[in-house]
């Protein structure tokens, strides 16, 4: 047999072994969070109506600016109003004048009244004009106050502190016809709140937890607001409001959560995610997310034995914790996961494996209470 055939029959050199990353499991006690998603609103929300009739003189604010409480806002044309007020000046002083007159009257009628010098009638008259002259005097006064008011309304300043939004009416405008004209709205933000609704499960849990720690409405903020780019807010709220019933037709419980906010970070209408502590999971085992692979239900692992050789393993899943899973059965504190070439490997592959550390280990972690 010549060599060439020798060459021919040899058996074909084995593949070289896959090169994959491996992490070892992570053990450690983590947290367990309730999360609820929620909308941001101001602490408090009013709105800046016109009370008057009347063309709108000014605006006097820039939109979307903070404002203080007292600040002028709107001017409506007060000329009609300053009139109103000058002519119900005018009825009141002739009132008074008349009330004046009625009143020397009984003072000179009484003395001869009570001489028989002039019928009793006369003075009963007399008193009787007196009384009714001082009516429309009281009147009269009540009627400059309303002008006063009315005139007082054209001119609109912010009732509190806050964020001012857009102006609803522009110069030149008609407002107040027939309803109080909807001017703007002011937001005071600092602090914010967040509206959430928990179901009652979640409800009851977060409840029973907070009695076991002595936790309650004055304690300090304990709740963590996670923002719409994955940041947390820097600072802990606490609860302000818990409503009085459960919605019978969601099976939700309405909960604002009030966050300092110095910065004025956070406006309304923003999402949020509320994030609180309700337990302590001890010696848990977590592995990164992209080592756990999910087929039909099913979730599964690949698992670096001594040998250097691979075997899938079925795990159950529990919590996530940032970039980790935690692992609630199918893995021990001492095995190692392959993170990185699954899509190369199969049961009994041996492979070449290269140590990283798990993604989130040693950073402060967090977990919801259900998935």
């Amino acid at each position: 047999m010549s060599g060439a055939q020798c060459a021919r029959e040899a058996p074909p050199a084995p593949p070289p072994a896959p090169a994959v990353e491996i992490s070892h499991v992570v053990q450690r006690d983590v947290p367990i969070y309730l999360e609820s998603i929620g909308t941001t609103r101001g602490d408090t929300e009013v709105e800046v109506r016109a009370r008057v009739e009347g063309v709108l003189e000014s605006v006097n604010f820039v939109e979307g600016s903070q404002v203080k409480k007292g600040d002028l806002l709107y001017t409506i044309d007060p000329r009609q109003y300053q009139a109103a007020l000058e002519e119900a000046k005018g009825k009141l002083a002739q009132s008074q004048a008349d009330l004046a007159r009625h009143e020397q009257d009984v003072a000179r009628f009484k003395p001869l009244a009570d001489e028989n010098a002039i019928p009793r009638q006369t003075l009963d008259t007399a008193v009787a004009e007196a009384n009714a002259a001082r009516a429309s005097v009281q009147a009269a006064q009540a009627a400059v106050m309303a002008a006063e008011l009315d005139l007082g309304y054209t001119r609109i300043y912010a009732p509190t502190d806050g964020i001012i939004g857009k102006t609803e009416v522009n110069e030149g405008n008609l407002v107040g016809r027939g309803q109080s004209t909807l001017l703007t709205q002011i937001s005071q933000v600092d602090p914010i709140r967040l509206r959430v609704s928990l179901n009652e499960r979640d409800y009851l849990l977060l409840a029973r937890k907070r009695a076991e720690r002595g936790i309650n409405a004055s304690s300090p903020g304990q709740v963590e607001m996670l923002l719409a780019d994955g940041t947390i807010h820097p600072h802990r709220g606490r609860v302000a409001f818990v409503d009085r019933l459960v919605d019978a037709s969601t099976g939700t419980l309405l909960v604002d959560i009030a966050f300092p906010n110095p910065q004025r970070l956070i406006r309304p209408g923003q999402y949020g995610r509320a994030r609180v502590a309700v337990d302590i999971q001890p010696n848990a085992l977590l592995v990164p997310q992209k080592a756990v692979t999910a087929l039909q239900s099913v979730d599964t692992v690949f698992v670096l034995k001594p040998d250097e050789t691979v075997e899938s393993r079925q795990v159950k899943t529990g919590a996530r914790v940032e970039t980790l899973w935690v692992i609630e059965s199918g893995l021990r504190p001492d095995d190692r996961v392959v993170v990185e070439g699954l899509q190369k490997i199969r049961p009994g592959m041996k492979v070449h494996a290269t140590e990283v550390p798990a993604e989130s280990q040693g950073a402060a972690s967090a977990t919801t209470a259900a998935k």
